[in-house]
């Protein structure tokens, strides 16, 4: 199964490994993927686009520092963050910086931004927060220049597909393996294994952990056309009727024939929620209780009850199906 926060991918059928894999950075459960605390490294006649910068993408992350420049700033901070965001020429963080690099999963993240808010560049780790971070700083401007190879490619590396799963990669040295599978299009699904199991895998075999152990999935399916607007009311309704909210939620889920469905794709790029797509086998597999008149007509079972079920943990269903508007139904699985 893989999948990113604005495109749905194709999935396997069964469940996850309960394999062990601690954090690094300040992040317990990311193991680097993602960027939760930023520190904005600033001089002080940039205090301005600093404030901008945390006024403009602050909400999106647990904490955001503003930290004035000196010689030995980095050093002293170091291990502290996830991502250092250097409102500086790209020559000084590299120079500062350069020496206290030691593992790309153990480092933070570094990008460095111009006062006007004009380039974002990720300098190091890339997969680890820092093109996250220039992702954001986009919607105040900034071009992202993005040099990691399958973003550059416009492909989704493992660690972007471990982040929209609600997942940590647990041996990150395989990454450089199953990375070069996505560039050359040869990595397939992510395979999800029910437990307790024990796996053997090799080196070139990258394994996701699920972050939280008790996280929903919604279980999507529409009309062709429905807008953004429509999918963000039918999830927030669901959530509210079993009093949940975003921070449970995994993943959506739906089927490979609204892979492309323009306003699902936008609604979890708001929600920042990543989008799983089962194929028809699968969801034969996993079919709900409620009849569908798809079944009959196209041989497809419901859509919304079975990725719910499909992509729950447990395989299990916690609301049947419920129809928003006659145009967006969702059940929620877990």
């Amino acid at each position: 199964m893989s999948t990113d926060s604005d495109d749905g991918t194709n999935a396997s059928s069964t469940d996850t490994t309960d394999d062990s894999g601690g954090g690094h950075c300040s992040t317990a459960d990311s193991d680097g993927e993602v960027a939760e605390e930023i520190a904005v490294i600033t001089f002080e006649r940039k205090l301005d686009t600093a404030t901008e910068i945390v006024e403009g993408i602050g909400d999106r992350y647990e904490s955001i520092d503003v930290i004035e420049y000196h010689g030995d700033v980095f050093a002293e901070h170091w291990g502290e963050y996830d991502c250092f965001v250097g409102l500086m020429a790209s020559g000084i963080a590299m120079r500062k910086t350069a020496p206290l690099l030691d593992d790309k999963w153990d480092d933070p993240a570094i990008v460095v931004v111009d006062e006007e808010l004009t380039w974002a560049i990720p300098i190091t780790g890339g997969h680890h927060g820092a093109n996250q971070v220039a992702d954001d700083l986009a919607t105040l401007g900034a071009v992202p220049a993005m040099t990691t190879a399958s973003e550059a490619a416009d492909k989704q590396g493992v660690e972007k597909q471990a982040k929209a799963l609600s997942a940590h990669v647990v041996n990150g040295d395989s990454t450089v393996a199953t990375n070069l599978a996505v560039l050359d299009d040869e990595l397939g699904p992510v395979e999800r294994l029910d437990g307790p199991r024990a796996v053997i895998v090799d080196d070139d075999v990258t394994v996701l952990k699920r972050n939280l152990d008790d996280g929903i999935v919604l279980g999507t399916g529409s009309v062709s056309g429905a807008n953004e607007g429509r999918f963000l009311e039918a999830w927030d309704r669901a959530l509210d009727e079993i009093d949940r909210d975003w921070g449970d939620v995994e993943f959506v889920a739906t089927a490979t024939r609204k892979a492309d469905e323009e306003g699902l794709l936008a609604a979890a790029a708001t929600r920042d929620v990543g989008v799983v797509v089962f194929d028809k086998e699968t969801l034969l597999e996993f079919e709900g209780p409620t009849p569908s008149k798809a079944k009959e007509l196209i041989g497809w079972p419901g859509v919304a009850e079975a990725s719910a079920i499909a992509g729950g943990a447990d395989h299990e269903l916690v609301t049947e199906k419920t129809s928003y508007e006659s145009e967006v139904t969702v059940a929620v699985g877990q």
